[in-house]
């Protein structure tokens, strides 16, 4: 292996995707910014689920939320919970009621009216982010999709999906938190940037 022509080709396939979606994700990015800046202004939260680094994904969107982004813009805490880092809960659920009702379960009980849920799932189609979505929905939480490909089963089933243009994983997972970002840094210059 050219291990210097792969470094490239990686390089130049990441930031091709990133160029595509200037065309093809942009409104929808906006579209999810506008939505969670919205549930905060009413005192709600955000909530995220996915799987393997999608889950660390999860952690990541949700510490930058908690704690910030911005460095320029001092705020307070944006209520952010990634359904993704209790252990306990996780191993007594998937051990209980199935690996696919884990994130269901966590919405139900932490899920509240008028908050949001991202799901991250690079296919669309993980069984227990589904699940999640399809709880949010009962309990009258707004859902933005973190997807990639064709967007599966879950761009028809999210309020906002954002399909990343790209069927590989890798540049899927690495679109995905630069979305975050962006949505993020537009949360908080909406809700606390004039301060």
């Amino acid at each position: 292996m050219d291990k210097k022509k792969f470094a490239i080709e990686s390089l130049s396939e990441s930031a091709k995707t990133k160029i595509s979606m200037q065309s093809e994700c942009v409104a929808d990015i906006i579209s999810a910014a506008d939505l969670i800046a919205e549930i905060y202004k009413d005192g709600k939260k955000l909530l995220l689920c996915g799987n393997g680094g999608s889950a660390a994904d999860c952690q990541h969107i949700a510490a930058e939320f908690m704690i910030r982004l911005s460095h320029e813009i001092n705020r307070p805490a944006l209520a952010a919970i990634a359904l993704t880092t209790d252990t306990s809960n996780l191993t007594a659920g998937g051990n209980d009621i199935g690996f696919e009702n884990i994130f269901a379960r966590n919405v139900q009980g932490l899920g509240s009216a008028g908050d949001v849920l991202i799901a991250i799932s690079t296919s669309g189609n993980s069984s227990n982010v589904i699940k999640a979505v399809e709880m949010a929905k009962l309990k009258n939480i707004k859902t933005v999709g973190f997807l990639g490909g064709s967007g599966g089963k879950l761009k028809s089933l999210v309020n906002v999906p954002i399909v990343i243009p790209s069927n590989n994983v890798q540049r899927i997972q690495e679109a995905h938190i630069t979305v975050a970002h962006i949505i993020c840094e537009l949360v908080e210059e909406e809700l606390y940037g004039k301060n």
